[in-house]
């Protein structure tokens, strides 16, 4: 006895109904990479490429209505823009904040700020700096 075979014949009715679903799922993937990639390259470059001012706190010294701030600025020659800067007490309640601006040709500023408190201030907190 011989078996009986149960695949059709090689090309003789089309292809599958899974070879089709198979093609359409790596077109639609294919599709759907390339968004997410391009989608991933916008964000990278708008950060990179229009972040021009970024800043750090080096120390602090806080007093009873204020908090002086050495501040440490890199940017982009030319460039002007502005970082905020916060300060909270030791509950954690905030009890200053205050914007302060940079302008001119330097790429490096070194600043010390006074950031007026309504309370004895335990941190100085740079919140981000942006340009314009």
């Amino acid at each position: 006895m011989g078996s009986a075979s149960t695949r059709l014949p090689e090309g003789r009715y089309g292809r599958s109904s899974d070879e089709r679903a198979d093609r359409k799922l790596r077109i639609a993937g294919s599709v759907l990479g390339a968004a997410l990639l391009a989608l991933i390259g916008y964000f990278a470059y708008h950060y990179l490429a229009q972040n021009e001012i970024s800043a750090q706190v080096i120390t602090f010294q806080a007093s009873d209505d204020a908090v002086q701030v050495h501040l440490e600025v890199h940017k982009d020659s030319g460039a002007t823009g502005y970082c905020t800067l916060r300060s909270q007490s030791a509950d954690g309640a905030e009890v200053g904040r205050a914007d302060f601006r940079f302008t001119g040709s330097a790429t490096r500023i070194d600043k010390v700020v006074t950031l007026r408190t309504t309370a004895k201030g335990t941190t100085a907190e740079l919140l981000g700096c942006h340009a314009g």
